[in-house]
């Protein structure tokens, strides 16, 4: 499964956000040497129990990320951080 979401690294803690379609994630690690990626890629992995990797948008707030797991897992993931 594909999912388009939104980053804020350097935010103090790992949180996510969603409102409807849009989904935020807060990093607690900065941007550089590419530390927000990889704590996106552990923590989803980690939260999901699924592969995660980033397919577009490594030097982006704003990235394609797949997600192996089913539509499912993923709303049900979002309804426990709706806004």
């Amino acid at each position: 499964m594909i999912v388009e979401l939104t980053v804020v690294p350097k935010s103090g803690r790992f949180s996510v956000s969603a409102k409807g379609e849009k989904v935020r994630i807060f990093l607690k690690s900065p941007a550089g040497q590419n530390r927000a990626n990889i704590e996106l890629v552990k923590e989803l992995s980690r939260r999901l129990k699924a592969d995660v990797r980033i397919l577009s948008g490594f030097k982006s707030r704003r990235k394609k990320v797949e997600i192996g797991a089913d539509k499912g897992q993923w709303e049900a993931f979002l309804s426990a951080h709706k806004d």
